[in-house]
């Protein structure tokens, strides 16, 4: 039991932080591209993805990225372009 407490506390905290503060701006409807398509786009750049779901006006997407690297991921709906939580920069590739 001593073992079990420090592991449900670790996976809290960290799903917790993950989220950080990130938000896409309001996209009517009408205009948001359907999930479907983003798991497709991001399954030909040669990400596993597993789930896909609304966040705080986001597509966030959790899986596996082109690198074979856990992802948990944000997208405008709109445009697909990666939003990333406040705080956190993104990764030049070289």
């Amino acid at each position: 039991m001593k073992f079990l407490a420090p592991l449900v506390l670790a996976l809290t905290a960290s799903t917790a932080f993950a989220h950080g503060n990130v938000s896409c701006p309001a996209v009517p409807k009408e205009e948001k591209k359907p999930q479907m398509e983003l798991q497709k786009k991001l399954e030909g750049e040669g990400w596993k993805v597993r789930k896909v779901q609304n966040y705080n006006g986001c597509y966030e997407v959790y899986g596996f990225d082109g690198a074979g690297k856990k992802a948990e991921a944000f997208f405008n709906p709109k445009t697909f372009e990666r939003v990333y939580p406040e705080g956190e920069q993104p990764v030049e590739k070289k």
